[in-house]
């Protein structure tokens, strides 16, 4: 199952800020958890690699298998594998929604998606993995539940500012892709050539 359903900051001590996962922090309890989290030996570079792509399928919320298809689309694509990989993921519709700022979390944003709370170009899509394209229109249904939700979800953002590849209209909510989101605004913290090396070295 694509959906992770346990303790969010346990992820988190293990794996560092994943904005998309939950907005909590552990601050309070750095170190990793279990037994030996404080004594933690040197990591191999295989766990390094692994670490980095659990961070993405954590933070976007898909599947081990979900994953590979989007590494292996990555790489059929011209230019850097490990940018077009992120650029996929970004542009997944629950993505985009979280981006906009109408969920405070991906797995939020997603549930708005899979109970058809939200239109892309005039027509409701419940696909969470649907990728947006330049010039699509993301709305809020028009309806007093659909708009209720996401108004309430808005007081409490997962993150402040909204990439410059999108736009958002707080009042009408109605927000737009213009184009694919560039590097420097990804919010997680990745090495994302790591993630397409450790899938290479498992190939």
């Amino acid at each position: 199952m694509s959906r992770y359903r346990g303790p969010r900051l346990r992820i988190v001590r293990r794996l560092g800020d994943l904005p998309g996962l939950t907005r909590k922090s552990a601050r309070r309890r750095s170190n990793p958890p279990g037994q030996h989290g404080m004594a933690r030996k040197k990591r191999s570079e295989y766990a390094i690699r692994l670490e980095e792509k659990q961070k993405l399928r954590f933070n976007y919320g898909v599947s081990e298998k979900q994953l590979v298809r989007y590494v292996r689309k990555a790489r059929r694509a011209t230019g850097s594998t490990g940018q077009y990989l992120l650029q996929l993921l970004e542009m997944r519709l629950d993505n985009t929604v979280f981006r906009m700022g109408m969920a405070g979390t991906i797995p939020g944003a997603r549930q708005l998606v899979n109970h058809g709370h939200i239109q892309v170009n005039g027509t409701v899509v419940d696909v969470a993995s649907y990728q947006c394209r330049p010039g699509d229109v993301i709305t809020v249904r028009q309806q007093e539940k659909s708009r209720g939700l996401v108004k309430a979800n808005m007081e409490y953002p997962g993150l402040a500012n909204v990439p410059s590849h999108l736009e958002f209209d707080k009042e009408t909510l109605i927000g737009k892709v213009n184009g694919v989101i560039e590097r420097e605004w990804v919010a997680l913290e990745i090495k994302e050539l790591l993630v397409v090396e450790y899938y290479s070295r498992m190939a």
